[in-house]
């Protein structure tokens, strides 16, 4: 081969390769979608605020509507009330919700017994007449079966697309319709909502006897499946912002941005965390929520990663609102923040590709 023909056969092979190379990125333009450009992360871990004792100021008195009970249905009351932290802070107790605000679409019964939706398994369940939330009009169709304990309020991309209609007891479950185009956030603020507000203690159990109770710290709980194979685990973040009870606020301890109370209280789940016996005169640790935690542009990479729990580390496995259809939550995890028995608000995300 003389210096001409090398010559044509490098450029021939030099062309074919740009053009291929221009070929790759029109498709990856085509077919990569990164989303809206994130917030910057703030590194600084938020200041801690402190309370003391019981809310003095309720501002509802229950949010709990519950169209049919009966003496078994266990109806508890969801109050909200006010407290000062010693910075001065008056913070909501147990959180500010969109249930309390009156905003946002309610949820969609999957389970619930104050309005007699007790299917009696998966084969049962109709989603035909979910409403679907339009958050792209040219998106896939998306539907979703929660259950948390207590309360949730789920965003798609910042739009609010289902507020739970049981803030409390009986525990309920639902199921979600929305319209979306990858890539996707998924936020969820998460109540585990207590009777003494601002101590993170209930009474249980319920119906009061002489064994009750009366200062019991419950826990939490989140699990979620959609159509599109999007589960909770521990691939989700998961924040807490109200801590208790606690003996002393030095039971937290923070590292970065993880909120840890695992070495004052023996253990992240019952039984094993212990129940402090300072009662009304407990402690709590708050945190103040990000205003845009909602958003696909908020920046959650300092966040900790959930924690996975067991339907028996949960406590539901005699629970029929979940129990009932382990078809429609197959593969999903029940997830939390650090402690499941301290942490009482807890904020969980996911961005879906």
């Amino acid at each position: 081969m003389n210096s001409s023909e090398a010559r044509s056969r490098f450029a021939r092979v030099r062309n074919i390769l740009v053009v291929s190379a221009a070929s790759v990125a029109v498709l990856a333009c085509q077919t990569m979608s990164t989303g809206p450009d994130l917030d910057a992360a703030d590194a600084t871990p938020p200041k801690r605020m402190v309370t003391q004792g019981t809310a003095t100021k309720i501002i509802s008195q229950n949010l709990t509507k519950c169209a049919h009970t009966t003496p078994k249905m266990n109806v508890r009351v969801a109050a909200v009330g006010l407290i000062t932290a010693s910075d001065g802070t008056v913070i909501t107790m147990p959180a500010q919700t969109a249930l309390q605000k009156g905003t946002g679409p309610m949820s969609y019964d999957l389970y619930n017994e104050c309005n007699q939706v007790t299917p009696a398994n998966a084969a049962a369940v109709s989603t035909a007449n979910v409403p679907v939330i339009d958050i792209d009009a040219d998106g896939e169709v998306i539907t979703g079966f929660i259950v948390a304990d207590n309360y949730y309020e789920m965003y798609v991309n910042g739009k609010l697309v289902s507020v739970d209609n049981t803030p409390y007891t009986p525990f309920n479950s639902s199921i979600v319709k929305f319209k979306v185009k990858r890539p996707y956030t998924l936020a969820f603020l998460v109540v585990d909502w207590d009777e003494h507000l601002g101590l993170g203690m209930e009474v249980f159990p319920v119906p009061v006897t002489p064994k009750t109770m009366k200062y019991y710290p419950g826990d939490g709980g989140l699990i979620a499946k959609f159509s599109d194979g999007t589960v909770t685990d521990s691939s989700w973040k998961a924040q807490s912002f109200y801590i208790g009870p606690l003996m002393d606020p030095s039971d937290v301890v923070e590292v970065g941005h993880v909120h840890d109370v695992i070495a004052a209280t023996g253990g992240r789940t019952h039984p094993y965390a212990r129940r402090p016996p300072c009662e009304e005169k407990c402690y709590a640790v708050h945190y103040p929520i990000p205003a845009n935690w909602q958003s696909a542009r908020f920046n959650d990479r300092y966040w900790p990663r959930a924690w996975e729990f067991t339907d028996r580390e949960i406590g539901v496995t005699n629970l029929p609102a979940y129990t009932r259809y382990p078809e429609l939550f197959e593969g999903a995890r029940w997830i939390w923040s650090q402690n499941l028995v301290l942490d009482n608000v807890m904020i969980a995300r996911k961005t879906v590709r």
